[in-house]
Parts: structure tokens; sequence; C-alpha cells
């Protein structure tokens, strides 16, 4: 009974959001137009420049989402689809909203590139100024479906929704994507879930839905530690990102090659240095790569539905 009223509670907030309208280092990283992004490690195996596009469906099946690339220039006809929905619906086509746990509010993820030069280096990246001028302002801001302990649960549901910004009875999510008109949003969780990975991947796909039908594309993203064990969270992601042939945001591949691979002593939280690409030892920890990375992915989706003809 108990896991009835668990599913008729989840597919209730799908049917109110739809009513709303060494390792050895991985050889398949994204390349950017002028610059091959590289691992920080000397074994790492650059791939050659090629322009964003729509291509055949070359991906590895998710049982191997560990050999995904970190960033794909792959961009699917879904991907395109919902984007252009999008538009049809109003949504700005330079923003993008954050959708996660405390990983995702902090202000350490992404802000800085609101801020301005001083509080970044793109170093070997600099081809990535342009999309921090084109997203300017989603950086820095607050979102209204991320924050510290969050999870798909709360995320969904109007009780946890803030109360100033809010309309009554709308969760978080919908709260967001109200009030900021996203064309992109970052999925960050996990992490807070991974003894109750049914109820993750349930409510995972009514977010999932909920912003394809919204005309947001969802950029999915594998978290960078292991609590569970077996990584079944990592492969829920990785199963709904090839189900729904979305783009998947490898991060957990990115810091394979770093010391404790990124993470600290607690094997849960990140290590941490400023986002400075052109400092080898802050090259060494984690969230200079999570910043990084997070970049060069909405670059290439970006990039990828807006160059079609």
């Amino acid at each position: 009974m108990t896991r009835i009223l668990f599913f008729v509670f989840c597919f209730s907030f799908l049917a109110a959001c739809a009513g709303a309208s060494p390792i050895p280092a991985p050889s398949g990283i994204l390349s950017l137009p002028t610059e091959t992004v590289l691992l920080p490690t000397s074994t790492a195996s650059p791939i050659p420049t090629q322009a964003a596009s729509l291509t055949p469906d070359p991906r590895l099946p998710p049982e191997r989402w560990q050999e995904w690339p970190v960033v794909s220039e792959r961009v699917s006809p879904r991907t395109l689809e919902i984007y252009r929905r999008g538009l049809e619906l109003g949504n700005n086509p330079q923003a993008f909203s954050k959708i996660g746990d405390g990983g995702s509010s902090t202000v350490w993820f992404l802000t800085h590139y609101d801020l301005g030069l001083a509080y970044y280096n793109l170093g070997a990246y600099s081809d990535l100024q342009s999309v921090i001028e084109d997203f300017a302002g989603s950086f820095g801001r607050t979102s209204l479906a991320a924050g510290r302990g969050f999870n798909t649960t709360i995320i969904l549901d109007p009780a946890y929704a803030d109360k100033q910004q809010c309309d009554a009875g709308e969760s978080p999510l919908d709260c967001e994507l109200r009030r900021q008109r996203p064309s992109f949003a970052f999925f960050s969780l996990g992490t807070n879930q991974v003894w109750v990975p049914e109820i993750f991947e349930t409510e995972l796909r009514i977010i999932v839905e909920c912003l394809m039908e919204r005309g947001v594309v969802p950029i999915l993203s594998t978290k960078a530690d292991n609590r569970e064990g077996d990584h079944r969270i990592n492969q829920i992601i990785a199963n709904l990102a090839y189900e729904y042939d979305l783009p998947l945001w490898n991060f957990w591949l990115a810091v394979q090659p770093l010391p404790n691979h990124g993470l600290q002593a607690d094997l849960e939280h990140l290590t941490w240095a400023g986002p400075y690409f052109d400092d080898p030892v802050r090259m060494q920890a984690a969230w200079p790569w999570r910043n990084l990375t997070a970049l060069q992915a909405i670059d290439a989706v970006y990039r990828g539905v807006t160059e079609q003809p």
C-alpha cells in the first residue's frame, strides 16, 4: 500500500508539471574550437577538433557510461527539438538554471563568471569567454530549485518552495522555471539519495519530463562520489540520459585522474581551489574542473542547438 501511495504521489507531480505547459586518462574529452581539453595528467589523449552538429547516434550503451566523454560535441535531434519548443514557449535562449543540492547552490559553483575577470582565469580555455558573455546573469543567480540537502523529493514538493517568490502550490522546480524561463538546466543530484535509488529514479524521470515539456534542455550530470559502492546512482542518470537522448556531463570521469579522484577524506565532498585554470597546482583539485567542465557543457550544447540551420 505504501509503494502504491508513493507512485500516486510522484505521478501527481508529473501531471501538475505537464499541465504547466590512474586510471588511464579518457580519450573522448570535449574538443574546443581551438583548444583540446586535457585532463590533469600527462597521459591524457586529445581528440581532433570537430564542430558541434546533429549526427547519427555514436553513443556507447549506458552500461558503459564510465567511458562516455566528459562533454560530448554531439547534439541529438531530441535536444534540438526541446530547445526549439522552449523558444516557442518564450524561454530565454541565453539563460540556464541550476537544479540540485548544496553543490549546485554554493557560491563557488559558476558564480565567479558573473563577478568579472578578476575572479577567474580561463588560461588555455579563453575561447569559453564568449559563452560566459552569452549567459551573463545565470552564473551567479540563486536558483529556487537548488539548496543544501535538496533531493528529487524536495525539488518536487511545494512545501519547500520559497514562500516569498513562489505561488501557492508551486514546487521549487515549477517556481524556478516560471521565474527564470531558462532554455537549459544543469541537473546535479544523487549523493543525498544513494540509499533510495528507486525513489531517485522515479522522481528524476518526473523532473526530466517536466523540463522537456517546458522546453528546457536538461544537462544531466554524474556525481564524483560512489557512496553507494556500486555507482547505481550514476547508472540511473546515464540510463535516463540515454533513453531520452539528452546531454550528459560526465563529471565523474573528469575527476578520475585527480588525487583521491577529487574527493576529500570523507569521500563525498570535492577538493577545493579557486577557478584559475592557468595554475597547475589549483588544477589538482576538483572544483576548478567542476567549474571548467560545466562551462564546457553549456558551451557545447548551446553551440550545438544554435548552429543548426
